[in-house]
C-alpha cells in the first residue's frame, strides 16, 4: 500500500549523517549486439557473471537494463514492442545447477526515431534472489520478435549488489506458476491450468513473499485480449484473498517517449519501452502445508482466439524482519536526472521521495534531513503508519535550492520510532541534477490546437499560486492562442495536460489534427518548444530571469510532421531560434529513398510526396547544420485505406 504526504515543514541547519555501504558492481552484458530469430521468434543471449561469495551478506540488489542504438553502426535501431526475459539459467558454473528462473521482463520500445547513441537504462530490485545471485552465474537475456537481422538494440546488463545485513533470512523458494497461459479460449480453459499449488514453508518461517510478472498479449475478438483488453486477477493464500488487481495500465504517462509505434495506448499491465515492475505480496504466516492459487477474471472469445496471459511466480520463504526499527531511504524522484524520473524533471519546486519500513515494528515516525549540496539542510519530523515493506511517498512543498548547472541533493533518514536505526547504510541517498532551464521575465506562448481542443489545459505556477490557466473549449479547435506572459524572478512551471492521453498530435490519429505549444521571446525568437507527441502531457520547470539572453549560436528547433499516416501528402512545419542549412531525409528499411537540401533557413513549411514510396513504415530526419534534430514516423497507406 503506497500513500501521499503533503508535508508542511519547518527548516533548521543541521549536518548530515550516514555511514557508506560498499556496493559491488556485477556486468553480465555489455553492449551486446541483440536481434530477432525469424525462424524460432526467439534469440537467447546468455552471459556468465561472477558474483560475490555465499559469506557476503547482500542486504539489496538492484539489476540495471540498458537498451540502446546497435552496434555496428550500419544496423539500425529495432522498431517492435517486444516481450524479452531475462533470466536467470544456471548458477555454480558450467555444471551447476539449472534454475530458469526470471529476474526481469522487459517490453522493448518502438526505436525507429532513435538516432545512433541513444540509450535509455531502467531499473528493477532483484534482492529476493540473492541467494541464487552467487558466484558464477549463467544469465540469458531472451529476446523475441520476428524483425530482420538488419536491426536491433545494444543491450547491458549491470547489477548492484549492496553489502550489508539482511532484512530477513531467505529459507527457500517455491516456483508457482511459469509460463503462457491461454486465455478466453473454450477448448483450453485457463482455470483448467493455471491450478493451485500446495506448498510447504520449513521451519522458522514467518513471512511468505509472492513475486509475480504478468504481462496479456495476443488480440482476440470482442475484447482484444490480452494486449488491450481489461481484466482483473486474484490472489488467495489459504483461501484468504491477500490481493487483487485490475490489469491494465495507463502508458500515456510513460517515462520514455515519444516513440516510433503506438506507445500511448494503454495495454493488458505493460507498456512498450518498460521494465516491468513485479508485483509484490506479503503475508505473515506459519511453517507448516499451505496453498496459493491465482484466478484470473473468467472470459470467452468468440473469434481469433489467441490471448495469452504470460505468467512467471514464486513464493520466498523468510524469517520473520531481523530488526525492530529498520528504515530505507526507497528513491527519490525529485529532483533526479535518472531517465526513468524524466517526466518529472527538470523540477523547481516540491522535492519528492519515498521511503521503505524495513523493521518488524510498525513505523510511526521518522527524522528526515535533505537538501541540495551547498546550501543549509532542512528538516522534516515525518508521522504515520507504514507497515514492514511498504513504502510511502512524501512531498515536501517548497523551493528546489540551487545554483545554475549541474547539482547534487541528499535525503537522509534517522530515528525511527525515535529509536537508533539497526543499519544507517540504506539511509542516505545523493542524487545528481541539473537545474532547469532560464526564460526571460517576459515571452510569448503560442498554442495551436487540435482537433479536441478540450482535452488539453495549460497551466502556469509559482512556489504559491496557480498564475495562468488556458481551457481551450471544443469550439477552438485548430486555431492559434497567443499569450503574453510577464513574470518576476523566480522558479515556476508551465505544464501541459492532455486528458485524452494521446497529446497535441499523435501519427496514429491523424484525424485529432495537428497542435503544438512553443515559446518565442518578445523579439519572435524560439525559446522554447514542448513536445507535441507527449501522450498524457509535459512539464516545463524554468527559472525567470531578467537577466536572461537568448543564445542564437545554439540552435533550438521545433517541428510538426502532419499527417503521419497517410496515402499521399504530408507537411514539414519548423521553426528555429538560428538560420541553419537544412537536409531532409527520407527512409524505409534502413534506405535512402530521397534527399531535400536547403540552405540558410530559420522556418518554413514543406510538403513531400509520398507517391513513389512503398505502403508502410517510413522514417523522416531533419538535419540541421549537419546534427539530426528531429526523427519523425510515417506510415504510407494504400489509397482508398482508412485513415481511421
Amino acid at each position: 500500500m503506497k500513500y501521499l504526504i503533503l508535508a508542511i515543514l519547518a527548516c533548521v541547519v543541521i549536518p548530515a549523517f550516514a555511514q557508506k555501504p560498499v556496493v559491488v558492481d556485477v556486468t553480465t552484458h555489455n553492449r551486446t549486439t541483440i536481434v530477432c530469430n525469424v525462424k524460432t521468434g526467439s534469440n537467447p543471449y546468455p552471459q556468465w557473471g561472477v558474483f560475490p561469495a555465499g559469506s557476503f551478506s547482500v542486504r539489496k540488489i538492484i539489476m540495471n537494463v540498458t537498451l540502446g542504438s546497435p552496434l555496428p553502426d550500419s544496423m539500425t535501431t529495432a522498431h517492435w514492442d517486444y516481450l524479452d526475459h531475462i533470466m536467470l539459467r544456471k548458477k555454480g558454473g558450467v555444471n551447476g545447477e539449472t534454475i530458469n528462473y526470471e529476474l526481469g521482463r522487459m517490453l522493448t520500445p518502438y526505436g525507429s526515431i532513435y538516432d545512433k547513441g541513444w540509450s535509455w537504462q531502467w531499473k528493477v530490485d532483484v534482492t529476493d534472489f540473492a541467494t541464487f545471485l552467487r558466484d558464477s552465474v549463467e544469465i540469458v537475456y531472451v529476446h523475441s520478435g520476428y524483425e530482420s537481422a538488419n536491426v536491433g538494440w545494444s543491450l547491458t546488463i549491470n547489477f548492484e549488489i549492496t553489502q550489508g545485513p539482511p532484512v530477513v533470512t531467505p529459507l527457500g523458494v517455491t516456483p508457482l506458476w511459469n509460463k503462457g497461459y491461454k486465455y478466453g479460449d473454450a477448448k483450453a480453459k485457463i482455470e483448467d491450468s493455471l491450478l493451485p499449488v500446495t506448498y510447504q514453508s520449513p521451519a522458522g518461517t514467518a513471512l511468505n513473499r509472492i513475486r509475480i510478472q504478468h504481462t496479456g498479449h495476443g488480440m482476440d475478438k470482442p475484447k482484444g485480449c490480452s494486449e488491450f483488453c481489461q481484466r482483473w486477477r486474484e490472489l488467495r493464500l489459504d483461501g484468504k484473498l491477500v490481493d487483487r488487481r485490475d490489469m491494465w495500465k495507463d502508458c500515456g504517462n510513460n517515462a520514455l517517449y515519444p516513440q516510433g509505434g503506438t506507445w500511448i495506448y494503454h495495454r493488458a499491465y505493460w507498456c512498450p519501452g518498460d521494465l516491468q515492475e513485479p508485483d509484490v505480496i506479503d503475508e505473515f504466516v506459519k511453517p507448516g502445508e499451505h496453498k496459493v492459487n491465482l484466478t484470473m477474471e473468467p472470459y470467452t472469445a468468440t473469434d481469433n482466439v489467441q490471448a495469452v496471459e504470460d505468467i512467471s511466480a514464486y513464493l520466498f520463504h523468510y524469517s520473520k524482519p531481523l530488526h525492530k526499527n529498520d528504515v530505507a531511504i526507497d528513491k527519490v524522484l525529485v529532483p533526479n536526472d535518472e531517465q526513468r524520473f524524466f517526466r518529472l524533471n527538470p523540477a523547481s519546486f516540491d522535492p519528492r521521495f519515498s521511503i521503505r519500513n524495513l523493521g518488524s515494528e510498525d513505523l510511526h515516525s521518522v527524522t528526515i534531513t535533505y537538501g541540495t549540496n551547498g546550501f543549509a539542510k532542512k528538516v522534516y519530523n515525518w508521522k504515520g503508519n507504514l507497515k514492514f515493506d511498504q513504502t510511502t511517498e512524501i512531498i515536501l512543498p517548497g523551493e528546489i535550492q540551487m545554483k545554475e548547472g549541474k547539482n547534487t541533493f541528499t535525503v537522509t533518514l534517522s530515528k525511527p520510532n525515535g529509536k537508533t536505526d539497526a543499519w544507517m547504510g540504506d539511509n542516505e541517498m545523493t542524487t545528481n541534477f541539473n537545474a532547469p532551464k532560464n526564460l526571460p521575465n517576459e515571452f510569448v506562448m503560442q498554442l495551436k490546437t487540435n482537433n479536441k481542443p478540450a482535452d488539453n489545459e495549460i497551466y502556469l505556477t509559482n512556489l504559491s499560486d496557480t498564475l495562468l490557466k488556458i481551457k481551450p473549449a471544443s469550439k477552438d479547435s485548430n486555431v492559434v492562442i497567443t499569450d503574453t506572459v510577464k513574470l518576476k524572478d523566480g522558479f515556476y512551471e508551465l505544464c501541459l495536460n492532455d486528458k485524452g492521453g494521446d497529446g497535441l498530435q499523435f501519427w496514429a490519429e491523424p484525424q485529432n489534427g495537428d497542435g503544438y505549444l512553443r515559446l518565442f521571446d518578445m523579439k519572435g525568437t524560439l525559446i522554447h518548444a514542448f513536445e507535441s507527441d507527449c501522450g498524457d502531457g509535459e512539464k516545463l520547470a524554468f527559472r525567470s530571469s531578467s537577466k536572461f539572453v537568448n543564445d542564437t549560436v545554439q540552435g533550438k528547433y521545433a517541428f510538426s510532421l502532419y499527417p503521419r499516416l497517410t496515402a499521399e501528402n504530408t507537411e514539414l512545419n519548423f521553426v528555429s531560434n538560428t538560420t541553419s542549412n537544412m537536409r531532409v531525409e527520407i527512409t524505409v528499411d534502413g534506405k535512402i529513398y530521397e534527399t531535400h537540401e536547403y540552405q540558410n533557413v530559420k522556418s518554413g513549411d514543406y510538403v513531400y510526396s509520398l507517391s513513389n514510396l512503398p505502403v508502410g513504415r517510413i522514417i523522416l530526419e531533419v538535419f540541421m547544420n549537419g546534427r539530426s534534430q528531429f526523427k519523425g514516423r510515417l506510415n504510407k497507406i494504400a489509397r482508398g485505406q482508412r485513415k481511421r
